[in-house]
């Protein structure tokens, strides 16, 4: 549950911009972030990790319904946003198809959910996601507290610049 309209977070999960400001694990910099939010468009990024690796990304959308759903195929990158290993378990499946939905609570909040799949994957590659549920579930968790942070930031109300006295 996060306590930002859904619009607000439709935008943080839609807007490149945005994104920048909160995607990956926690303690992660976002150094390059460029979306075409469209069926078949895709989303690439790059992070800087707290080690100083440089881990590279991908989605490519097959679904979108504003401020509903978006469903697309994750994997990681290269910098030329060519499909590439996990850089550090080379057995985990080359492409997941990742389901997140929005939906409207009450108080002005949003559910999430986040559905993750190993897609196309082989016995191997099936064997280590089924392993690295609890892995996965400390990164989002990591994640999900910085885009908790984001949304704090991003909703509140700009202060106006105080005028300057006429003297």
């Amino acid at each position: 549950m996060l306590d930002a309209p859904r619009e607000l977070v439709w935008q943080a999960f839609t807007d490149p911009k945005r994104m920048k400001e909160w995607w990956g694990p926690k303690g992660a910099k976002v150094l390059h972030s460029k979306m075409d939010l469209k069926p078949g468009g895709t989303y690439h990024y790059g992070m800087q990790m707290p080690d100083g690796m440089a881990i590279w990304g991908k989605f490519t959308f097959r679904e979108i319904v504003p401020r509903e759903r978006l469903v697309f195929i994750t994997s990681f990158s290269d910098e030329d946003s060519g499909i590439t290993r996990h850089p550090m378990a080379p057995s985990w499946p080359m492409l997941m198809h990742s389901t997140f939905t929005f939906e409207d609570e009450p108080g002005g909040k949003t559910k999430v959910t986040i559905r993750w799949q190993a897609y196309q994957a082989s016995p191997e590659e099936q064997a280590a996601f089924d392993a690295g549920h609890d892995s996965m579930r400390q990164g989002w968790g990591g994640t999900l507290e910085v885009l908790t942070a984001y949304l704090a930031k991003a909703a509140r109300p700009k202060s106006k610049p105080k005028a300057k006295a006429k003297t």
